[in-house]
């Protein structure tokens, strides 16, 4: 399926569901565009990032490899999605994720249409990459996949059980790189 324009659902998105707040006139305040090809564990993002000379730049990035052998419903709620995010950090002036204000915007956008439905989390096919890493709980002795190593890190299932849900370096996790484990 070829991709959609993105502007074009943008601005009718603005208008059903956001009251037209994320445009100035006829010009979005957040930029709007498909990812380059690189974008594949996510189907999109928003980001709000500061320029040199502090003025900021907003953008909302579609998953180019993600979406486009999808339907277009798919897109629709990935679009829908991030506007939420953009919405909450641009008009409501909220530092938030997946918070109260964005629950609340998803059930009215669910509510109102029914050509798509937005979520929080996206069930569409990823393809999974092996892990890097296992990391190992010297209490409880489980293994948890990792992609990069986080230092730090403690088996929550065991700081929960015996810690009182508080981070204890019994539960530190130790790292062993993946290529030596079957």
């Amino acid at each position: 399926m070829p991709l959609v324009p993105l502007l074009p659902l943008f601005h009718s998105f603005n208008r059903e569901h956001f009251e037209e707040q994320l445009t100035l006139g006829s010009r979005p305040i957040v930029s709007v565009r498909w990812s380059d090809g690189r974008l594949r564990k996510t189907a999109g993002f928003y980001r709000r990032s500061q320029r040199f000379g502090g003025s900021y730049r907003s953008e909302i990035v579609l998953s180019r490899p993600l979406l486009e052998n999808l339907p277009q419903s798919a897109t629709e709620s990935t679009l829908c999605h991030e506007m939420i995010h953009a919405w909450i950090d641009l008009v409501l002036r909220v530092s938030e994720g997946h918070g109260a204000n964005f629950h609340a915007r998803m059930v009215a956008i669910n509510t109102a249409q029914n050509r798509f439905q937005v979520s929080v989390r996206h069930k569409f096919p990823v393809s999974a990459d092996s892990p890097k890493w296992w990391a190992s709980c010297p209490s409880c002795g489980l293994r948890f996949p990792y992609k990069r190593l986080v230092r730090g890190a403690a088996c929550r299932q065991c700081c929960n059980t015996y810690h009182g849900g508080s981070w204890h370096p019994s539960c530190l996790l130790s790292y062993h790189p993946a290529s030596k484990e079957g």
